[in-house]
């Protein structure tokens, strides 16, 4: 056994040295051998862990991204060598599967859809049918997003459960690269007199080509490592939260049985509410804080308090009542304690972001992508030392106006206990006017 883990950790070691040697400007000709012979003998998990050693030794996310699609064209014709393992249809990794094959079936399409347009622009305006399905097209390719979102936020939550954090800051840089590249293109398609020659050679052919090498490296890297390290169990939390995202040009086959669990509670968030003093409620996939503990019984009578009920200085709540008011107020919330991990979010009909079970105990850090991550280093810093008490932006997202706060929390003596994030869609506010003082309902 030691003898295997002496091999992995100069494999390891010597990966880096020669990755190291590519971003130093060395012809990949010179290393391709060398690097095809030891990829050959490891594993996709042995190439993230290499990714992820770099980082924990300094090198920037930034030039960790720049490598992964050096080295990955250098070991392209190995990993493409490597048979899958087979699923059950239904099972994400099929689903995922079967969306790679669809982005790359209509990438292929939109291709050949905008070098037909680019060819006939020096013959005049392009018959309104050709453009038409090139804008159908991209509107199809952009479900891309289902798919990234799901990888995003459930596969990298379970990953990093086992220590594999590399892809949700490697990874996500790249996805986010590939969204900027296809919201360049579709912003080129839609004004007036497009010059569709330089949208298929300058803005398609990179924005296809990388969303076609994330394609690759799920495929032959992401995947492979997952099914690796990921129990029954987590699998089945990824099945059962994939459809708050969506699926990406498929829907999912049938044929996958997800193992039967004895609580809709996943373990990792189990795991973390015994660190942090959390109860679970039967059968509700959402937790109950423990309160009596933090703030004491009012001086006051009140009345009688039920079993289970939490105690605090103004009443007592019941747990139905407590999920009732998570369900009906107008904002979404998210805690996340002093250690950064994320704690409790409510669960409303209407959240503006997803919030899955899995990333109950995940790093708050991980939960963004890493393009933003500073700011969220920023503003726990300054949270945590007193500096500031509430951060505050606002966005318009798919014509809706939202208004995100983050409060510091702190207890009577001032120590931090954490963060709490605020959304709400605010849209309908904005455009409120004069006064209602009559009774008056709004149509649902």
């Amino acid at each position: 056994m030691s003898e295997l883990i002496d091999n992995r950790a100069h494999r390891l070691r010597t990966m880096k040295e020669i990755v190291r040697h590519l971003h130093a400007g060395q012809a990949p000709s010179e290393v391709k051998a060398r690097l095809t012979a030891l990829v050959r003998e490891c594993d996709a998990g042995e190439i993230a862990a290499m990714e992820q050693e770099l980082m924990a030794e300094g090198v920037p996310v930034a030039e960790i991204m720049s490598m992964c699609d050096l080295h990955a064209a250098v070991v392209r014709d190995i990993l493409v060598e490597r048979t899958s393992s087979p699923v059950a249809p239904g099972h994400p990794v099929d689903t995922f599967r079967r969306e790679n094959a669809a982005l790359s079936a209509h990438a292929a399409r939109m291709r050949e859809a905008l070098a037909g347009l680019a060819a006939g622009a020096a013959a005049g305006p392009p018959p309104p049918a050709a453009v038409d399905a090139a804008m159908r097209l991209y509107g199809e390719l952009m479900d891309v997003e289902k798919h990234y979102q799901r990888k995003e936020h459930l596969l990298f939550s379970c990953l990093e459960r086992h220590g594999i954090a590399g892809p949700s800051k490697v990874m996500w840089g790249k996805d986010d690269e590939v969204r900027r590249l296809l919201k360049a293109l579709g912003a080129a398609m839609k004004p007036a007199g497009t010059d569709w020659r330089h949208v298929a050679e300058e803005l398609a052919g990179p924005a296809l080509a990388a969303l076609e090498e994330m394609v690759f490296k799920e495929e032959r890297i992401l995947l492979p490592m997952a099914i690796q390290n990921l129990s029954e169990g987590e699998w089945a939390e990824i099945w059962s939260q994939s459809p708050q995202f969506g699926f990406c040009l498929v829907e999912p086959g049938k044929g996958y049985e997800p193992p039967q669990v004895s609580s809709d509670v996943p373990e990792a968030a189990r795991a973390e509410a015994a660190r942090s003093g959390v109860t679970f409620a039967p059968g509700s996939g959402a937790t109950l804080l423990r309160m009596a503990d933090l703030s004491p019984r009012p001086a006051a009578p009140v009345e009688s308090v039920g079993a289970g009920a939490i105690v605090l200085p103004t009443g007592s709540l019941s747990l139905e009542h407590l999920k009732a008011i998570f369900a009906v107020i107008p904002v979404d919330m998210t805690l996340v304690g002093a250690d950064d991990r994320v704690k409790f979010f409510s669960e409303g009909k209407n959240r503006v972001f997803a919030r899955p079970l899995t990333i109950i105990g995940r790093l708050v850090q991980h939960c963004h992508p890493p393009s933003s991550v500073d700011v969220v280093e920023r503003i726990l810093g300054d949270f945590r030392s007193g500096r500031q008490d509430v951060a505050e932006f606002w966005i318009e997202m798919h014509g809706r106006f939202v208004h995100i706060r983050y409060f510091a929390l702190r207890d009577e003596q001032q120590a931090y206990l954490g963060c709490l994030e605020v959304t709400q869609d605010l849209t309908r506010e904005r455009r409120l006017e004069g006064e209602r003082r009559l009774l008056q309902y709004d149509e649902a």
